[in-house]
C-alpha cells in the first residue's frame, strides 16, 4: 500500500494523514471548495477538488472519488467518519474498482448500519437487550399495546440513523400517538426511513462504549470503554476513558460481549460497540458503529496504539500484532469537542472567522484539528473546530490537565463549547463520576455561565484596585531610581 486517498475533511482527514506519513504512504486529499485552503488540503502530498460546498456536491459524491482514485493510482481509500465511511453501496463500488477499502467489509455495515438488524444480529449471541419491540412497528395501536407491557418512560427511535434523530421520549400513554406520528416523520426526513422502535428508557442511563479491533484472521480484542454521557441534544461533548464506574469484572463483561457482536458480523478493522448503562449497573446494547469514532483518541491515549496506523494494517490482510492479555489501561484520558456553538443560546452553531487561535500544548496535551488563525468556519459542514485531549496518570490529574488546557485555549471571532466544558468539568456530579446523560438538563443552566463570566470579571476588578491601590501608597519604597527598574515590563507587546 504505497497511495492513500482520504475521502474527508478537516481534523479527521489530517489525523489520518499525519499517521500513514509515518508509515511511509504517499496521501491523496479531496476537497470541496468551501475547504481550499485548509490545511488538510496543504498537507496532503497530492489534493483535487470535488465540487462545491455542500457535501452531496463534494464529499459524498462517491463515483467521482473513486475516479480520482484510478486516475492517480491510489491503492486504497480511507473514509475517516461521517460521509462515506459506512456507506455500504460505497465500500462494493470501491471494492469493485480493485481499491482497498479501510474499514470492515459492506456486509457487515449492511447488518449493523439497521439498529433492528443489529439487535437480532446481536441477540445470537446472548447480548442484553434492552426491553421492547421485536421489530418496525407503524401502527399506534400495536405501539400502545406494547408501551404498556413494557411501561413508561419509553423511547421511540428511528431504526435508521443516529445523532438522536427521529428519538422521541415518551412519559405516558395519552403521548404515543403523537410522539410516534413525530419520530416517523424525522426518520423520513433524515434518512429516508420511516421505521421506528420503542425500547425501555432506562432511569438514570450511561453511555458507555467499547472500542473494538478485528483482524481478517479471526483475531479481535476489545480496547476497553469510553464513557460518552456528557451529552447535548443526543450528540456527545466530552468523553473519556476509562469510566469511572466499571469494575474490572463489568469492563471484561461488556468487553466480551463486543467482540461477540464483531464476531457476529465477521467484523475486520476498527469499530465500536454502545451500550447503555442503568444505574443498578445492567448493561444493554445499543448499537455499532462500523468506522473510525470522533472520540477515538482517548481510546489511543490510554493503550499507547495508533488506532489508524491499525487500520491500514489490517487492510494491508497484516494479523494483530498483539492479544487481549498484553492490552492494559494506563492512566486516563479526557478529550472535549471544541465546537463553534453558543452555550448561552442552546448550542446553536455559530459561524465568523477566528481572530485568535491559540491551542494549549504541554506534557500530555494533544490537540486534533484543521484550522489556522483568521480562517473563516464553514457553514456547510459540522461545527467541530478541534478535540482537545489530555492524558495524566489518573482521572484527577487529567481534570486539571484538561482545565488548565481549556484556560490556554485561545479562540476569539466564534463562540465555542469551550466555557460549558469548563463548567463540566468543575462540577461537583462530573468530578465524583456520579452523572449521566441527563447532566445538561439536570445541571446546566444558560446563566450559569454569565454568573461564572461576571464573578471572574468583578474578581479581575477587585484584584486590579488591590494592586493599583498598593503601587500608590508604597510608590517610593518600590522604585527606587529609575536605573534599577526591570525592562522585562518594558519588552512585553
Amino acid at each position: 500500500m504505497k497511495k492513500i486517498l482520504i475521502a474527508n475533511r478537516g481534523e479527521i482527514a489530517l489525523r489520518v494523514m499525519r499517521s500513514a506519513k509515518e508509515m511511509g504512504i504517499e496521501t491523496v486529499a479531496i476537497y470541496s471548495e468551501a475547504d481550499r485552503n485548509a490545511l488538510f488540503v496543504r498537507y496532503a502530498d497530492e489534493a483535487v477538488c470535488v465540487g462545491p460546498p455542500p457535501s452531496a456536491q463534494s464529499y459524498l459524491q462517491g463515483d467521482k472519488i473513486i475516479d480520482i482514485c484510478k486516475q492517480l493510482g491510489v491503492d486504497a481509500i480511507h473514509p475517516g467518519y461521517g460521509f462515506l465511511s459506512e456507506n455500504a453501496d460505497f465500500v462494493r463500488k470501491v471494492k469493485a474498482a480493485g481499491i482497498t477499502f479501510i474499514g470492515p467489509s459492506a456486509e457487515a455495515m449492511d447488518m449493523m448500519g439497521d439498529k433492528l438488524s443489529a439487535k437480532a444480529t446481536a441477540k445470537k449471541y446472548n447480548v442484553p437487550m434492552i426491553p421492547g419491540s421485536d421489530g418496525a412497528i407503524d401502527d399506534v395501536e400495536e405501539a400502545t399495546r406494547l408501551a404498556k407491557q413494557i411501561g413508561f418512560p419509553l423511547l421511540i427511535k428511528a431504526s435508521a440513523g443516529g445523532g438522536g434523530k427521529g428519538m422521541r421520549l415518551v412519559e405516558k400513554e395519552s403521548e404515543v400517538e403523537e410522539q410516534m406520528k413525530l419520530a416517523i416523520s424525522e426518520a423520513i426526513s433524515a434518512f429516508g426511513n420511516g421505521a421506528v422502535f420503542i425500547e425501555k428508557y432506562a432511569t438514570g442511563p450511561r453511555h458507555i462504549e467499547i472500542q473494538l479491533l478485528a483482524d481478517n484472521h479471526g483475531n479481535c480484542v476489545y480496547l476497553f470503554e469510553r464513557e460518552c454521557s456528557i451529552q447535548r441534544r443526543h450528540q456527545k461533548v466530552i468523553e473519556e476513558a476509562p469510566s469511572s464506574v466499571l469494575t474490572p469484572e463489568l469492563r471484561k463483561a461488556m468487553g466480551e460481549c463486543a467482540v461477540n457482536v464483531a464476531k457476529a458480523c465477521n467484523y475486520s478493522g476498527a469499530g465500536t460497540v454502545e451500550f447503555l448503562l442503568d444505574d443498578n449497573m445492567n448493561f444493554y446494547f445499543l448499537e455499532m458503529n462500523t468506522r473510525l469514532q470522533v472520540e477515538h483518541p482517548v481510546s489511543e491515549m490510554i493503550t499507547g496504539l495508533d488506532l489508524v496506523k491499525e487500520q491500514i494494517k489490517v487492510a494491508r490482510g497484516e494479523k494483530l500484532s498483539f492479544t487481549q492479555d498484553d492490552l492494559k489501561i494506563n492512566g486516563h484520558s479526557i478529550e472535549v469537542r471544541v465546537c463553534a456553538e453558543d452555550p448561552l443560546n442552546n448550542f446553536l452553531p455559530d459561524i465568523g472567522n477566528l481572530k485568535t487561535y491559540r491551542i494549549p500544548s504541554g506534557p500530555g496535551v494533544r490537540v486534533d484539528d484543521s484550522f489556522e488563525e483568521g480562517m473563516d468556519i464553514p457553514i456547510y459542514y459540522d461545527p467541530m473546530i478541534a478535540k482537545l485531549i489530555v492524558h495524566g496518570k489518573d482521572r484527577t490529574e487529567a481534570i486539571e490537565k484538561m482545565l488548565r488546557a481549556i484556560q490556554d485555549y485561545t479562540i476569539t471571532g466564534v463562540e465555542t463549547t469551550l466555557p460549558f466544558c469548563s463548567f463540566v468539568l468543575k462540577h461537583e456530579a462530573f468530578v465524583s463520576g456520579k452523572f449521566d446523560t441527563g447532566f445538561i438538563p439536570k445541571y446546566f443552566k444558560p446563566e450559569y455561565l454569565s454568573k461564572s463570566n461576571s464573578n471572574e470579571e468583578e474578581v479581575a476588578a477587585i484584584f486590579g484596585a488591590f494592586v493599583a491601590k498598593n503601587l500608590n501608597t508604597s510608590k517610593a519604597s518600590v522604585v527606587p531610581n529609575a536605573q534599577s527598574k526591570s525592562k522585562w515590563k518594558l519588552n512585553r507587546v
